[in-house]
């Protein structure tokens, strides 16, 4: 279940991709399709071990073209461990809202993109996540769990205050908002719970199945009730008088 839309944040093969805060990997293993160059990083060694299985499966089975490399790693989002300028893309996905320092986070990321590179940014979107924080205080309050909701505008003034430029921006899994609320109200470790069982299976059912009915109704629905809000923006190249100065 990808939350980039790369129809609008167009992949190139060969290109050098950052997967930060990689979870679980889904948007590294779609850029190891595509042919890219991936390093995916998160700070939980767990998850790290099982994306790079999977990596290494992808790779046994022929799933990515020639050319393409995926390399997993335990790493800082405050101190990324590579050089500046050293990739083309970089992918951040539902991270951010569990960061303190979220404008450290695109400080480094800014960083380590090259001038003219691409950047995607997803978050939960302030409507449907305002209701989970309200049905439910365990929701959010976790260890390591959300901090912060943001409003569109906010993570936009953000991204334009760490030097990048937005051009586009959308939302995603409307189907998903529902359930969240769901477990919300009934409780977020009560999995037994009718309603909540119901609605996950439709959920899988959704996903392996990918039924045309549901894929309109969530087109539909996500700008109402899209769970997940995602911005896309570029590092502009240096003006020519502050390239000659640097």
């Amino acid at each position: 279940m990808l939350t980039v839309d790369f129809s609008r944040f167009p992949l190139a093969p060969g290109d050098r991709v950052l997967d930060l805060g990689c979870g679980a990997g889904r948007h590294a293993f779609e850029c190891y399709r595509r042919g890219a160059q991936v390093v995916a990083l998160d700070q939980n060694a767990e998850e790290i071990r099982e994306v790079a299985k999977w990596f290494a499966a992808m790779e046994e089975a022929g799933e990515a073209p020639a050319g393409a490399t995926a390399t997993a790693m335990e790493g800082d989002a405050l101190a990324l461990p590579f050089p500046d300028e050293s990739f083309d893309v970089v992918i951040i996905s539902e991270v951010m809202e569990h960061i303190p320092d979220d404008k450290g986070v695109l400080a480094e990321m800014v960083r380590v993109l090259k001038p003219g590179g691409r950047i995607a940014i997803t978050v939960p979107r302030y409507g449907p996540e305002k209701v989970c924080w309200t049905l439910s205080d365990a929701y959010h309050e976790v260890e390591g769990g959300h901090i912060r909701i943001y409003k569109a505008d906010e993570l936009l003034a953000k991204i334009r205050g760490a030097g990048l430029r937005p051009y586009g921006t959308h939302h995603a899994h409307a189907l998903h908002s529902p359930y969240w609320w769901l477990k919300c109200a009934f409780g977020v470790d009560n999995d037994k719970a009718l309603p909540v069982r119901a609605y996950h299976k439709l959920l899988v059912w959704d996903i392996m199945k990918k039924p045309l009915a549901t894929r309109v109704a969530e087109q539909a629905l996500n700008p109402l009730i899209g769970k997940s809000f995602v911005a896309y923006a570029t590092k502009p190249h240096l003006p020519r008088a502050e390239a000659d100065a640097t």
